[in-house]
C-alpha cells in the first residue's frame, strides 16, 4: 500500500522540530552546509517574486478586464475594499496589543554580527526586475491584455507563464521549502533565541484566530445591513460553516467552490448572482490572507525591534490586495506572493521572510476557511445592489 505524502503544513512543523533538535547537537560545518543551502535558496526566491507578479496578476487582471457588467465590477471593488479593511483592522489591534506581548530577541543582530556560521559559498541571483516594477508591468500587460479581441495570443502566453511558474512553485520551491525552513530554525536555535520565538508564535497565532473570527461576523453584520429584510448575521453564518470546515481541510478557495455555491444558495443568495460572485471572489477576495500576514508582519517587525509606522502598513495592505490576488491555488501562496512586496516596503530580510512562510503555513487553513466563508457576506451585498440579476428566476 502507498503511502500518503505528508501535507505541507506537517512537513513545516517536523522541519522546525528538527531544526531546534539539529541546533543543540550540529557540528559548525553541517551548520554551514545548511547556511550554504539557505543563501542559494534565498538567491532562488528573490528571483522569481518579481516573476510570480507577474505571472499571476497580469491574467487575472486581464480575465476581470474583459468581464463586461457592473456587477463585476462592484463585485471587485467589495471584494477589494472587504481585503483592505481586514487589513487595517489587523494592523490596528496587532499595533495595540502586541507592543506589550512580545519581547524584543535581536535575531537578526545576531546573525548579522557574524555569531553564526556563515555559508561556504553563495550564488549570486540578481531578479530581472524590481517587485514595484514587476506590479506596474502585471497591470499594463494585464489591462492591455483585456482590451485584445478574446482569444487573443497575448492572453494565451500570460496563461502558459502562469503555468510554467505554478510548476516552479509546486515542483521546486514548496518541495524545498521545509529544507530552508528547517535550515533558519537552526541558526536561530544556536543564537538562543528560540524559546522567544516559539512563544511569540503562540501568542500570534491566538490573537488572530480571534480576529478572523471577529472579521466574519463584521462581514456578515454588514451582508444582513444590505438584504432585504431583518436577518440575523449569525444564522446567516452559520450557515455558510460547511463551506468554512470544507476550506479547512483542503486549504484551497478554488477547492471549496462547490460547497460554497451551494451554501451560499442554501442562505439567500439567488444562484445567479451565486454563480457570478463565489468563483470570482475565490481569487480576488482575500481578507483572512491579508489579516494573517500583517499581524504577522507587525509582530515579526516587533521581535527584530524593527520601527514601522502606519504610512509603511497602509502601502503593504494596499499592494498586497493587489499582489495576492489569483495567488497560486497551493497552500501558502497568498504568502509567496507577499514576500516582494514585505521585502521592499518593510525592509524585510531574507531569514524574516523564512519566518513569515513558516508562520503563516501554519494557520494557512484559518485564512483560507475566512476568506471562503466571507465570499457568501460578498454575494449577499452583491444580491441587493442588483436585484434584477435575478428576474429570469
Amino acid at each position: 500500500m502507498k503511502l500518503k505524502k505528508p501535507g505541507l503544513l506537517p512537513r513545516i512543523v517536523i522541519a522546525i522540530a528538527l531544526g531546534i533538535g539539529a541546533g543543540y547537537l550540529m557540528p559548525e560545518w553541517g551548520v554551514r552546509v545548511f547556511a550554504t543551502y539557505n543563501a542559494i535558496f534565498s538567491e532562488f526566491l528573490g528571483f522569481i517574486i518579481p516573476l510570480l507578479i507577474v505571472a499571476f496578476v497580469a491574467p487575472a487582471i486581464a480575465d476581470v478586464g474583459r468581464g463586461a457588467g457592473k456587477m463585476l465590477a462592484a463585485t471587485a471593488g467589495v471584494a477589494y475594499l472587504a481585503t483592505l479593511l481586514a487589513g487595517f483592522g489587523s494592523f490596528a489591534v496587532s499595533d495595540a496589543l502586541f507592543p506589550s506581548m512580545i519581547t524584543p530577541t535581536g535575531v537578526n543582530d545576531v546573525a548579522e554580527a557574524g555569531e553564526l556560521p556563515g555559508p561556504f559559498f553563495t550564488v549570486a541571483m540578481p531578479p530581472l526586475m524590481g517587485v514595484s516594477s514587476a506590479l506596474v508591468l502585471a497591470f499594463v500587460l494585464g489591462l492591455g491584455t483585456a482590451a485584445l479581441p478574446q482569444g487573443n495570443a497575448m492572453k494565451r502566453v500570460l496563461d502558459n507563464l502562469r503555468d510554467i511558474i505554478t510548476g516552479v512553485v509546486n515542483g521546486a520551491i514548496l518541495p524545498l521549502l521545509p529544507l530552508y525552513i528547517f535550515g533558519i530554525f537552526l541558526g536561530i536555535t544556536m543564537s538562543g533565541q528560540v524559546v522567544g520565538i516559539l512563544s511569540t508564535f503562540a501568542k500570534i497565532i491566538a490573537v488572530i484566530f480571534v480576529m478572523h473570527i471577529a472579521i466574519l461576523v463584521l462581514q456578515f453584520g454588514v451582508a444582513a445591513f444590505f438584504s432585504r429584510g431583518s436577518r440575523n448575521p449569525l444564522k446567516l453564518l452559520s450557515g455558510m460553516l460547511p463551506a468554512y470546515f470544507t476550506a479547512l481541510g483542503t486549504q484551497s478557495s478554488a477547492a471549496t467552490i462547490p460547497v460554497t455555491l451551494e451554501r451560499a444558495v442554501s442562505i439567500g443568495v439567488p444562484r445567479q448572482v451565486a454563480g457570478f460572485t463565489i468563483p470570482l471572489c475565490a481569487t480576488i477576495h482575500m481578507s483572512g490572507s491579508t489579516l494573517k500576514i500583517v499581524a504577522c508582519a507587525v509582530a515579526l517587525m516587533l521581535t527584530n525591534g524593527m520601527p514601522y509606522t502606519t504610512g509603511m502598513f497602509a502601502a503593504l495592505i494596499f499592494m498586497m490586495g493587489v499582489t495576492i490576488i489569483a495567488a497560486p491555488g497551493v497552500p501558502g501562496g497568498s504568502i509567496m506572493a507577499s514576500l516582494g512586496v514585505l521585502s521592499s516596503i518593510l525592509g524585510f530580510s531574507e531569514a524574516d521572510n523564512a519566518l513569515m512562510i513558516a508562520l503563516y503555513i501554519t494557520m494557512d487553513s484559518f485564512g483560507t476557511a475566512c476568506n471562503v466563508t466571507g465570499d457568501g457576506a460578498i454575494s449577499i451585498i452583491i444580491a441587493r445592489l442588483f436585484p434584477r440579476a435575478t428576474e429570469t428566476d
